[in-house]
């Protein structure tokens, strides 16, 4: 670990902004859970190294809303943000706006991160951002109620998943009407590929679009995993399911109205807070198989340096701080925010914080990532023809083998000559 760490030693030269005088950088960043509090106070501390301010811009909770503004930002040539938090399937989308930042960082520090991640984020041999904290999804449960109704372990299968949901919400609903098996990420938006996306994939239904760019969503198992979970809707999950985000599902969990949820790693250090009802009592376990496999769709973050920014060494420096091991353990520990460096899943500190770190790494070395990199600057219209798909079967509006095949036409539209 130490090794890891000193890697990353910024040296004051570094630290200190290369322009005569301090200067104010603009660090966008994103509200979801904590995630808005850590970024303040990760930026405060570089601030108080470096003698520059940071102003933070509060950027909005939905990262289509999000991926919008910037959009709106960056078209105009906007000297207003210089860093920015991108998603993981951005980087195609937006890599022409964005400052390389190979030779700028040492490689040292770039090849400490997950290979996967830099890969995301590498664009025509150009590194459009450094990752700063990664994702998959994950099936949180209560572990006190599998216990109260005779159930050994987190469900395997989907099927399982819904048995148990079925019996627990049934048993529960005698005394709390607002109880619901199963909450997730219905939503018409990114956060409803991403769930749509582990569907399909547990069910061997493929990626929608495949890595050569082929549109693989037409066939029956794709289908049948639409169809399962649009079973769910009303039964194991409530009717507003359809409207729920990360945060809508994360407050029904841990108000204690629900068995089991599908979120992010963010979820779990908010559930064992002060104001949570189910602290003490959520396990974490992988997402359940279709038949085919278990399937997490890869999230995360990156922080990128504007091409339009003013104080581009200062940003870089600032970016270079963020995405530290020094920075991502504090995360880790405070926020659950999953490290993108290998080195510090052995970190005594963290796995003791987090304990599902360990036991599901692999849930987060293998996680599925979007059909973002064959689809290039296409990829947005590609995830919302998707999601609009899902949504209209998950709302009864279509039956999954039909929405598939409209899907697979539409997609073609989009893809015109080619990605």
């Amino acid at each position: 670990m130490k090794k890891a760490v000193a890697l990353f030693s910024l040296s004051a030269a570094i630290l200190a902004s290369s322009h005569a005088g301090a200067v104010t950088v603009t660090l966008a960043c994103g509200d979801v859970g904590l995630e808005l509090k850590m970024c303040k106070e990760g930026a405060a501390r570089w601030a108080k190294k470096t003698g520059n301010t940071v102003k933070v811009f509060e950027s909005p909770k939905l990262t289509n809303d999000r991926l919008g503004l910037y959009q709106q930002q960056l078209a105009a040539k906007s000297s207003d943000i210089d860093v920015y938090q991108l998603d993981v399937v951005w980087p195609g989308l937006l890599a022409q706006h964005f400052v390389d930042l190979t030779g700028k960082v040492p490689a040292s520090e770039v090849n400490a991160h997950f290979k996967g991640i830099i890969d995301a984020n590498t664009v025509n041999g150009k590194l459009v951002a450094l990752p700063w904290f990664t994702d998959a999804g994950l099936l949180y449960y209560r572990t006190d109620l599998l216990k109260k109704y005779g159930f050994k372990a987190a469900p395997k299968t989907w099927t399982e998943l819904a048995l148990m949901a079925k019996k627990i919400q049934d048993g529960e609903r005698k005394t709390n009407s607002a109880f619901s098996g199963f909450v997730w990420q219905g939503k018409n938006y990114e956060g409803l590929t991403c769930d749509a996306m582990e569907w399909l994939v547990s069910f061997g239904g493929g990626t929608i679009v495949d890595s050569t760019g082929k549109i693989t969503i037409n066939n029956a198992q794709a289908a049948k995993a639409l169809d399962t979970a649009a079973s769910w809707v009303k039964s194991i999950s409530p009717a507003g399911v359809t409207t729920y985000d990360e945060e809508a599902a994360r407050g029904i969990f841990q108000a204690g109205n629900a068995a089991f949820m599908r979120n992010w790693p963010y979820a779990w250090a908010l559930g064992q807070g002060k104001d949570s009802k189910v602290a003490g009592k959520i396990g974490v376990a992988p997402l359940p198989s279709g038949g085919a496999r278990n399937a997490a769709t890869l999230g995360g973050w990156q922080l990128g340096v504007s091409s339009y920014s003013k104080n581009q060494d200062a940003a870089i420096s600032l970016v270079r701080y963020l995405t530290s091991p020094e920075e991502q353990k504090i995360r880790a520990i405070q926020g659950t925010y999953n490290p993108t460096l290998p080195a510090l899943y052995k970190d005594k500190d963290i796995l003791a914080k987090n304990p599902f770190f360990g036991s599901l790494y692999s849930v987060f070395t293998s996680a599925v990532a979007r059909p973002s990199a064959p689809t290039k600057l296409k990829y947005n219209q590609v995830s919302q023809a998707f999601s609009t798909a899902v949504s209209d079967v998950l709302n009864g509006k279509m039956k999954g083998q039909q929405a598939v095949a409209k899907l697979a036409t539409d997609l073609a539209r989009i893809k015109g000559r080619g990605w």
